[in-house]
């Protein structure tokens, strides 16, 4: 028997447009000789390696790689445990070498990555796995799916890639079968942090410096962020180890075509999909075999014969499904998802086998000429646009599936239907689409160019001129080599909606050209934006950045200030209530903004006079929005008082942008929606993944059916999003005094056509009186025939001078409530304002709390939250506790404007 060794990584080169091409590259050591089908194969097999890793720095370990990985023991107590997926910043941490960064000042004591310079940050990481013996012919591949900065990887005793690995996103694959051994293996990766680090100087991305690298670039700090003190250097995604037969499957590609104008819920015309794959031969001899594709009855399958050594693209026959189930956004229909399984049969043997899930949809734009920019259909149907900017899940790169599930079902409980991943972080990974094809959240993909990084404005603080950073990253090559791995690794997610160039500019003008032409060839599907403020999507009629903006605003300048039609990025505050500050914030912090007194060297201003720790932490003030609520007493009654701006601020934004549905927009997309610290700005939930009051104004005001009030026009409005018009509707709309007294001031039989928002009646000469003194509660309802209550609105207006005079006299009030347990994750609250001779029970918030601690726990999703109850009205809201790993015993707690804290026990 002659054995060989065979080595192989996948590159990818660029020539001019239409030339491209992949190749595999490959390294002899020993004669090749037939081998495989000697035994019977079995399919695809995959093995995390997430656990058993230990790391050590590069200037304590003195052995090479080879030798690291050779025979001997390794003398595990001179090393640390090492958490993998993570980084270095990450495995300090649970090695207790650093303090937690994300609390106080914490970040400020960990020693950053310019000053120490690159080798303190660089790190062996040392694991070891068992291989059962092998069948004849079986192969083994090692995957990376992402490392940052740059790595050099050793098994057994030998080198496993070629040459020095480089990029944080470009996955790696390897072809290990000669390197590994039956039993013990032993795997050493050094990994290496980018280069250069950049200096993180106070601007935005540092000074600028760290976009010469294909990565994320907020790591230098931002506006909404410190800098991450080890830019995530580390293995910081998956370690797999997967075994297959002689022919792999690799980057399957799904596309559905659905043609025509379809309607949810209704019987569908018949719909076609497109499939195809890479197969990989990794033998010395031609295979011939069976490629079989299942997709729930539907079987399809085509022979297929692969070269020695052979790479290629195989498409099958197209499969065409009657009457499919369409996967549509959130709040438009259902998220249907296909079951596919591709295999590979050689003989009776199956070689590999890949499954996934998929959505039949269609997606495309057109442009609109009466806003001047760029409308989004789904299925045929135009859909407006209702969206938040994404960050990432973790400043670290501390990712789990189920803190996605968990943070993209909160943007879902925001009622929108997009997310928008900003370009100075990362291609999302596939868990993070997997919870958006779930939930129906449409993804605009950013690569990764930033304005601020990549020479769009002059800054003083960057190092290099304009000219020169507009042509970053330095590696052109590996920036395109990497776009296309990622567009392969997420493109057969049904949410990815579309891919952008970058954050406020455009890539390099040959990154452009190749990555437009890639997009062209690697998907095909979908609409591929310059940037997220360019021209083709909303015109900049107004002159600026062609975004923002980013402070507090007047309500009413959401329905009469004109603002760009397809705005990616308008937002500002979103502070935490109390017990969310407690979380990282010492007691010496609590210092209500404008309260703090400077040091006698600092000037007096509004910005000195914010405690320090809030100005670390990227607060952004609340002008005077919260003063007209009464100058706050202490910290604890500020914060709750901002739950009160957050709630009007995002439902405000969302309702003024809907008034003008078609009109002045297309879409909007909020500046933003989540944080990966403990930021105090741009958030509706909290780093614990605690919701603020933003969450549920915009859960309001960005129904799909929605009643409204124009405060401007002084308008009853209703926005219907959905396909379909609305009949026999009752518009019925009340006010309630301080004293809890009723008036009902407007009631109507109507009809709204579908996907517009309309105007009805004006109610500001009646409302006038009712406010005029202290201000008073509106209640608009919307009633289908059967008096079923298909929207609900509550606002609190202020008097005639603009304060909430009312709110500060009114009368507390208690309120009866219960919970019932209906099974291990779901809770009913009903809460009822018993007497109608009471006043309104104002703005109670709702926490689920363990027992023991009296601490809120974290993450419990709420139907509703901050809820008024008119006297005599009862509400329900619906708790989900689901998520939750281990919830222990627990009460609920209640506590509001005008009513005391008090426990309700669960039933």
């Amino acid at each position: 028997m002659i054995f060989f060794k065979l080595q192989e990584k996948m590159k990818f080169r660029y020539y001019p447009a239409g030339k491209k091409f992949a190749f595999l590259q490959i390294t002899f050591f020993v004669l090749i000789t037939s081998f495989w089908g000697l035994n019977p194969l079995h399919a695809q097999q995959r093995t995390s390696l997430d656990s058993g890793w230990f790391f050590k720095n590069i200037n304590e370990v003195k052995e090479s790689g080879e030798h690291l990985t050779s025979k001997g023991i390794l003398n595990r107590t001179t090393w640390m445990p090492a958490v993998v997926p993570g980084t270095i910043l990450t495995s300090l941490l649970e090695n207790g070498r650093v303090p937690d960064p994300f609390y106080g000042f914490n970040n400020d004591k960990i020693k950053d990555i310019y000053e120490t310079g690159r080798d303190y940050y660089t790190f062996w990481f040392f694991n070891e796995f068992n291989i059962s013996k092998l069948k004849r012919g079986e192969q083994v591949w090692l995957h990376f799916r992402g490392v940052n900065y740059a790595c050099e990887i050793y098994l057994n005793g030998q080198k496993v890639n070629i040459s020095t690995h480089y990029g944080m996103f470009l996955r790696q694959s390897y072809r290990i079968t000669e390197l590994v051994k039956s039993g013990k293996n032993k795997l050493a990766v050094l990994v290496l942090p980018p280069n250069p680090v950049g200096n993180p100087n106070g601007g935005q991305a540092g000074d600028g410096m760290i976009a010469k690298n294909v990565m994320h670039q907020f790591v230098a700090g931002w506006d909404w962020i410190q800098p991450v003190r080890d830019r995530n250097t580390g293995i910081w995604d998956k370690v797999e180890l997967e075994r297959t037969g002689p022919v792999n499957i690799k980057n399957p590609h799904i596309v559905s075509k659905v043609p025509g104008k379809r309607f949810p819920g209704k019987s569908q015309e018949a719909c076609s999909v497109e499939t195809s794959m890479e197969l990989q031969n990794s033998s010395d001899e031609s295979i011939e075999g069976i490629l079989n594709l299942v997709v729930g009855e539907h079987k399809l399958s085509r022979p297929v014969k692969l070269l020695p050594f052979e790479e290629k693209k195989v498409s099958m026959p197209v499969l065409i499904i009657d009457n499919p189930k369409l996967w549509w956004p959130n709040a438009y229909g259902q998220q249907f998802l296909y079951d596919l399984s591709f295999n590979f049969k050689i003989g009776e043997n199956v070689s590999d086998s890949e499954e996934l899930k998929f959505g039949i949809r269609d997606i495309k734009t057109s442009w609109n000429p009466y806003t001047g920019s760029r409308q989004i259909y789904v299925n045929g149907q135009k859909v407006f646009i209702k969206g938040g900017n994404w960050i990432i899940s973790d400043a670290m790169l501390r990712f789990s599936q189920e803190r996605y599930d968990a943070e993209i079902r909160m943007h879902k409980d925001m009622n929108l239907n997009c997310i928008r991943i900003w370009g100075g972080a990362i291609t999302e990974r596939p868990e993070f689409y997997e919870a958006c094809d779930k939930y129906g959240l449409l993804v605009m993909q950013d690569f990764w160019i930033s304005g601020d990084g990549n020479g769009r404005w002059n800054d003083p603080r960057k190092k290099e001129d304009q000219w020169t950073r507009r042509q970053y990253p330095d590696d052109h090559y590996l920036f395109l080599e990497s776009a296309s791995d990622q567009i392969k690794m997420i493109r057969n997610h049904p949410s990815l909606a579309f891919w952008c160039g970058g954050n406020e500019m455009s890539p390099p003008e040959d990154i452009f050209s190749q990555l437009k032409d890639t997009l062209d060839l690697l998907d095909g599907t979908r609409w591929f934006v310059e940037n997220s403020t360019s021209d083709s999507m909303s015109y900049n009629f107004i002159g600026g950045n062609g975004d923002g903006p980013y402070s507090i605003q007047p309500i009413n300048r959401f329905f009469e200030h004109k603002t760009f039609p397809f705005n990616s990025e308008v937002g500002s505050v979103g502070l935490q209530d109390y017990e969310g500050l407690l979380r990282f914030l010492p007691e010496d912090a609590m210092v209500i903004p404008g309260k703090y007194e400077p040091e006698s060297n600092e000037p007096k201003n509004r910005w000195s006079c914010i405690h320090p720790l809030w100005r670390y932490h990227k607060y952004i003030p609340y002008g005077d929005f919260i003063n007209k609520y009464g100058k706050p007493e202490d910290v604890s009654d500020f914060a709750f008082k901002a739950q009160l701006v957050n709630y009007n601020q995002y439902r405000g934004l969302m309702e003024g942008f809907s008034s003008h549905m078609w009109e002045w927009y297309t879409g909007v997309i909020i500046w933003k929606t989540q944080n990966p610290w403990t930021a105090m700005r741009g958030q509706m939930y909290d780093y614990f993944l605690d919701q603020n009051a933003g969450l549920y104004g915009l859960n309001h005001g960005s129904e799909a059916l929605h009643i409204f009030f124009d405060p401007v026009k002084e308008q009853v409005m209703i926005a219907n999003n959905s396909f379909e018009a609305k009949n026999d509707l009752m518009i019925e709309v009340s006010c309630y005094d301080m004293a809890g007294k009723e008036s009902l001031i407007y009631q109507e039989l109507i009809t709204v056509n579908p996907t517009t928002s309309k105007r009805f009646g004006a109610i500001g000469k009646k409302l006038a009186p009712l406010k005029a003194e202290k201000g008073v509660f509106l209640l608009m309802r919307l009633i289908d025939k059967d008096k079923n209550v298909l929207s609900e609105n509550f606002y609190w207006l202020s008097d005639k001078t603009g304060k909430y005079s009312g709110l500060q006299q009114i009368k507390s009030v208690k309120i009866d409530a219960s919970a019932e347990k209906l099974n291990n994750h779901k809770l009913k609250l009903q809460l009822k304002n018993p007497y109608l001779q009471n006043p309104v029970s104002f703005f109670n918030r709702i926490s689920v709390v363990d027992k023991k601690t009296n601490r809120r726990v974290l993450p419990v999703f709420y139907s509703d939250n901050y809820v008024s109850i008119p006297p005599g009205k009862e509400r329900i809201v619906w708790i989900d506790l689901s998520a939750l790993s281990d919830p222990g015993e627990l009460k609920i707690q209640i506590s509001g404007w005008n009513t005391e804290p008090f426990d309700v026990e669960i039933e």
